[in-house]
């Protein structure tokens, strides 16, 4: 996949904190009920952590209480991209990165029956995001 930002490790890891490299950069997830967003019901706008670029709205966050934030929909088609992780044995995911920088998000998971317009559940690490938080329309 070719993404808009390119930096070398170097240039990452002076950028990141080792938690956030870790996660970002090597694909690495943060502990389930952990992360700063997982319950929070604030109003804005999820911008990867890594380059900024918005990938998430608090619109479509809905609770899962699978332990991370979980998103219906990415802010825009072109937000995110998906690609195969077999990184699991026997268990086969869809991997989640942003489409700017290509850092790891999380997983995206279908058909798992939760009431949403998608029917799907992206798994998303705190981490990998930062919320901008917004003022509701009037």
């Amino acid at each position: 996949m070719e993404f808009k930002v390119h930096k070398s490790d170097d240039e990452w890891r002076r950028e990141l904190s080792p938690e956030e490299y870790h996660v970002l950069r090597e694909a690495g997830t943060e502990r389930a009920f952990t992360g700063e967003y997982t319950d929070t019901k604030t109003v804005g706008v999820y911008n990867c952590r890594a380059c900024g670029v918005e990938l998430f709205r608090s619109g479509e966050k809905f609770e899962s209480h699978c332990g991370w934030p979980s998103f219906y929909d990415p802010a825009d088609t072109d937000a995110v991209v998906t690609r195969a992780d077999h990184s699991l044995p026997g268990r086969p995911r869809t991997e989640v990165l942003c489409a700017n920088c290509g850092s790891h998000l999380g997983h995206v998971f279908e058909g798992e029956g939760y009431n949403t317009p998608t029917d799907l559940r992206y798994c998303i690490n705190s981490i990998a995001i930062r919320l901008d938080p917004q003022e509701p329309a009037a």
